[in-house]
């Protein structure tokens, strides 16, 4: 088959958790013969030359980048509050995009076209015209559920209104999208569950998968256990989780054990935690090699509280034979049982509860990473997942 990708972002690098779960499946796909052709957005937030990019990825996707600008204009942010539109989904219409993808479809004939994430959506119009393919939405959270979540969690009122306003508008974007595509791709069970709700088009859940030769299980954890969370912090999920863990549950561990260390990498650290100085918490900002940093400490924690969609990071942890310590929402739609392989906890004191199992006791924390490799070779193995995919592809 031939496919045609489009992003919301470059799938190379894969760096962070969309490009990573965008490359998995698009490398699975050559993997097994299809054809690939992808247009990406490159934008100032995730930058990308394409002179950087491999010439073996290039020649085998076909790579197109096309920049969009999309930081916020708070003139247009004003006057979309008195329109229905999603400022969120608005921001990534492009004339540039649309005449680039315009030519590819008269050029170029395509048995699927995804579109990765709902903000490529805008595209559809194009895509019907021009081709027909089968339009996939791949849906990588739900999108409109982030927000909802950080409005509930929010205090200041104007703001709380605000973010509940794109939410909503949001929500019925995405409410409609999904019933005039052919088929949608959820990333996680849940998140097909609830769209299954609201649709009768064909519903999947294709999660993000692992090359397992890639990722072979780090071995004994260091003798000294230290914690760490890797994420891009221009998130504002992973900016949330990681300042309510310092300001709740980082005092209530450090009284307990004065001497553990915390690790945060990841791009984009944002000015605040860059100034903030901690008891042992080291920000190590952006990392060469994502793997060697998980596989030089022993305990991943995910402390968010809103957000949507797969939690990469946990993967690849839990993959690489790491014990994860996570939030309920940080494990959300991710196979796995809590106490066997993995700790889940939502309160402060409790979360700090589990931490301390876990430094306290390096058998568990080693048994417990060894179980979550076992159900990452069960759940999350790539050549599986793209397997379901195709097949679901050939009879919708």
């Amino acid at each position: 088959m031939k496919f045609l990708f489009l992003c919301n972002k470059s799938p190379w690098p894969a760096h962070e958790g969309g490009p990573i779960a965008m490359n998995s499946l698009i490398q699975g796909l050559l993997n097994e013969g299809h054809q690939v052709k992808i247009l990406a957005v490159n934008s100032d937030k995730y930058n990308v030359r394409e002179s950087d990019i491999p010439i073996e990825f290039l020649n085998k996707t076909g790579i197109e980048l096309i920049h969009l600008n999309l930081n916020i204009n708070p003139l247009h942010a004003f006057f979309n509050l008195f329109t229905s539109k999603s400022y969120h989904v608005q921001r990534f219409i492009s004339k540039a995009f649309d005449k680039r993808l315009t030519a590819v479809l008269q050029q170029e004939v395509f048995d699927v076209i995804q579109f990765e994430t709902v903000f490529m959506a805008p595209y559809l119009g194009t895509v019907r015209k021009y081709s027909q393919a089968r339009v996939i939405l791949r849906a990588h959270n739900i999108e409109h559920l982030i927000w909802e979540r950080l409005a509930k969690s929010t205090v200041n009122p104007i703001k709380k209104w605000y973010l509940q306003h794109l939410s909503n508008t949001l929500k019925q974007y995405e409410l409609n999208i999904i019933n005039t595509v052919d088929g949608i791709a959820a990333i996680t069970k849940s998140d097909a569950d609830y769209f299954k709700k609201h649709t009768e088009k064909p519903v999947t859940d294709i999660p993000f998968g692992i090359d397992l030769n890639k990722y072979k299980p780090c071995g004994n954890s260091p003798a000294s256990p230290s914690l760490f969370h890797l994420g891009s912090m221009n998130w504002i999920p992973n900016i949330e989780g990681i300042k309510w863990f310092i300001d709740k549950v980082w005092p209530i561990i450090t009284r307990q054990h004065p001497d553990l260390k915390l690790y945060l990498a990841g791009r984009y650290m944002p000015e605040w935690l860059l100034k903030t100085h901690v008891h042992n918490i080291e920000i190590v900002g952006e990392v060469a090699d994502a793997k060697q940093f998980i596989c030089s400490k022993s305990i991943a924690i995910v402390p968010l509280l809103s957000g949507s969609g797969i939690r990469i990071k946990i993967i690849e942890a839990m993959a690489l034979g790491r014990a994860v310590v996570s939030t309920s929402i940080g494990a959300e739609g991710i196979n796995v049982r809590n106490e066997i392989d993995l700790l889940l906890a939502n309160e402060p004191e409790a979360f700090a509860r589990a931490v301390h199992q876990l430094v306290t006791n390096p058998r568990l924390t080693a048994e417990m990473g060894a179980n979550a490799r076992i159900g990452i070779e069960g759940n999350y193995d790539n050549r599986m997942i793209v397997g379901k995919y195709c097949e679901w592809i050939g009879i919708i």
